[in-house]
């Protein structure tokens, strides 16, 4: 069964919001990356983004982590980030066939932003906004199995 997660995005301020809030909930980074810490030649980095958040995870209890990120869109010059295009639901799942079945029904009428693939952290992952405008991530991770 996949967990549900939140996923925030930033314009730059990912780290002090994470900052914030690991006072809020008194708990610790369970990941930090940068986007200086992309391998190179998957996306090319613009020297202004590459020491801002790429992606952070804060565990607030055992059930639910927040993630977040600074908008790698945004700050090369796509779509700008503004309040509603900033969360996300994260869907983390436990085999192939459940990202599949997930990723293609909320694909369904809706807009595949990025398409379920293999990346450099997961064998799977895939950006979907559905028929209603939520955008959903699905993040295959075999360790939950």
């Amino acid at each position: 069964m996949a967990k549900v997660n939140i996923y925030l995005t930033f314009d730059g301020t990912c780290e002090a919001a994470f900052n914030f809030y690991k006072t809020v909930f008194g708990s610790e980074f369970g990941a930090l990356m940068r986007y200086k810490d992309m391998p190179a030649g998957d996306f090319p980095v613009p020297d202004s983004i590459k020491e801002q958040v790429m992606h952070v995870n804060l565990p607030i209890n055992d059930d639910v982590v927040l993630y977040g990120s600074d908008s790698f869109d945004a700050a090369c010059g796509g779509a700008p980030l503004v309040v509603g295009n900033n969360v996300a639901i994260s869907l983390n799942t436990a085999t192939e066939e459940e990202s599949h079945r997930l990723f293609d029904a909320l694909a369904a009428g809706g807009n595949i932003r990025m398409p379920l693939g293999p990346t450099f952290w997961t064998p799977l992952y895939g950006l979907v906004s559905d028929q209603y405008g939520i955008e959903w991530m699905v993040n295959y991770e075999p360790q939950q199995a």
